[in-house]
């Protein structure tokens, strides 16, 4: 075998052993007992330190200075795993293994104060987290910057600088929509009334499918923060239900669809390798806010799910198809990031980029954060946060160590306008298509422009090769300006 070959045949334990710490993950947010809790803070600890273990291998850096990467394939490999093995090399595995113990165990203290409102209770946990990462981060930049450091893990190549830039053109003109929207004399109801959970569950997978999810190599579960989890031959969703918002359930399937689809599609020649996963967690955003938004709350769209839901649930209020399209897209300033519209969602992951680099640098200390999330919320949405699990409590990603995260939901947002751009351009007769609830026109567009690909190219280059442009938030700002002009007549 060639030193490549032992590479990758190396890599592909690696990359195996890595689905079945997710897999743990997964069982810990759906099924596992909750008196399990400290011991699979244990197991997880050992796992990541056999990772940590193989990922510093000394044999890769050999095989990496004597592999063939004329194969342009070949080369791409060797690109990825040349990057994580120096950036583990730079970790120490006691701290790679304290912080997979430190974010199990904080996980769980993360549920309970979310559900009794008790950030007190989170704070000591949540403070030990955020050392570790900045212990973690600091390691990692080699003097350089601490977040740009940690968000490398989710969205390679992206910088602080470079966000803030993006998210300080988005944040005028959503901020002026927000304001023409709230000023409009159009009222748009809310849905009401109950909608039984068995009605939801059932239509919600009867959305997964027609989305093009393969339940063969797939399941959906219920999580209190819905989520995707897994690659290949193997990948898990989860959604929730809420007696009164059904479309909560229905556009969290979607969303989680979105990711499950971009890891179900990748060449399966990329299997159990650093090219069998999505490049990055920004353009995984744009594959699940894409189906989620730009298909999902479709006018063309929403016009069938209007008749699935009056199949399933009977007279649920709402008259017609026009209406109940204004009522899916109802703007309304909200607490919770994965409930908001499209006009508010942004703020929401602003917020949160702005305190975690805080955070991060220093600036914001854990036991202030809740003031500093109130006073900027207020600010941002006109509304006094009224219970911590409405604020600062309500995601899970700061428990499980996500600095640098959050950036990638706008950045998703940027790409999925660009992406809808070109797919309207390129497919015309989309709406007559989906009106039939047939996603197939979308999905094997971005099936073919982006998903096949995994990690084989950069993810500006992915959006640039799909679109014939670089990213810019301009279409996803004229996308949202036309919605929801017309939807409030502004």
């Amino acid at each position: 075998m060639s030193a490549y070959d032992d590479l990758m045949a190396f890599q592909r334990e690696t990359e195996a052993l890595g689905q079945v710490m997710g897999r743990l993950g997964w069982d810990q947010e759906t099924v596992m007992p909750p008196g399990a809790a400290e011991q699979r803070a244990e197991e997880m600890a050992a796992l990541d330190g056999v990772l940590h273990r193989r990922r510093t291998d000394p044999r890769i850096g050999d095989w990496l200075e004597q592999a063939d990467t004329s194969d342009p394939v070949a080369a791409r490999q060797v690109q990825k795993i040349r990057h994580r093995y120096e950036r583990t090399q730079r970790v120490p595995e006691a701290l790679s293994a304290a912080l997979a113990r430190t974010t199990s165990l904080a996980h769980r203290v993360w549920a309970e104060a979310r559900a009794t409102n008790d950030f007190a209770l989170f704070a000591p946990k949540l403070t030990e987290v955020l050392d570790l990462s900045r212990e973690k981060a600091a390691a990692l930049a080699d003097g350089g910057n601490l977040y740009d450091a940690l968000a490398d893990d989710y969205e390679p190549g992206a910088t602080e600088a470079e966000l803030e830039t993006m998210f300080s053109a988005l944040r005028p003109r959503l901020v002026a929509l927000r304001e023409r929207v709230m000023g409009s004399e159009r009222a748009v109801p809310k849905l009401s009334g109950a909608f039984a959970e068995e009605g939801q569950l059932q239509l919600s997978s009867e959305l997964a499918g027609a989305f093009g999810y393969d339940l063969n190599s797939g399941r959906i579960d219920k999580a209190v923060h819905p989520f995707s989890s897994g690659s290949g031959l193997d990948v898990r969703i989860t959604t929730r239900t809420a007696l009164e918002d059904p479309f909560n359930c229905f556009y969290s399937t979607i969303h989680e669809v979105g990711h499950a689809r971009y890891e179900q599609a990748i060449d399966r020649d990329y299997l159990l390798t650093p090219l069998g996963r999505g490049v990055s967690m920004g353009v995984h955003e744009s594959q699940s806010r894409i189906y989620e938004n730009q298909l999902g709350r479709s006018r063309a769209f929403t016009g069938w799910l209007f008749d699935r839901m009056r199949s399933t649930f009977g007279d649920f209020g709402i008259s017609d198809p026009d209406t109940f399209y204004a009522v899916v897209n109802r703007c309304a300033p909200g607490y919770i990031r994965t409930e908001a519209d499209e006009v508010h969602y942004n703020l929401h992951v602003l917020l949160r980029f702005d305190l975690e680099r805080d955070l991060v640098a220093g600036r914001l200390d854990v036991p202030d954060l809740p003031d500093a999330w109130n006073d900027r919320f207020e600010r941002d949405f006109g509304l006094k946060v009224d219970q911590p699990a409405n604020g600062v409590l309500q995601d899970v990603h700061w428990s499980e160590a996500l600095f640098g995260y959050f950036p990638t939901y706008t950045l998703g947002n940027v790409y999925a306008g660009c992406l809808n751009a070109a797919l309207r351009n390129d497919v015309p007769d989309l709406d007559a298509e989906l009106a039939k609830g047939n996603t197939a026109p979308a999905t094997d567009w971005l099936r073919e422009k982006v998903q096949r690909h995994g990690g084989l190219y950069e993810p500006k280059t992915v959006i640039e090769k799909a679109t014939g442009a670089a990213p810019s938030e301009g279409p996803l700002l004229d996308y949202l300006d036309a919605k929801f002009s017309e939807i409030y007549g502004i």
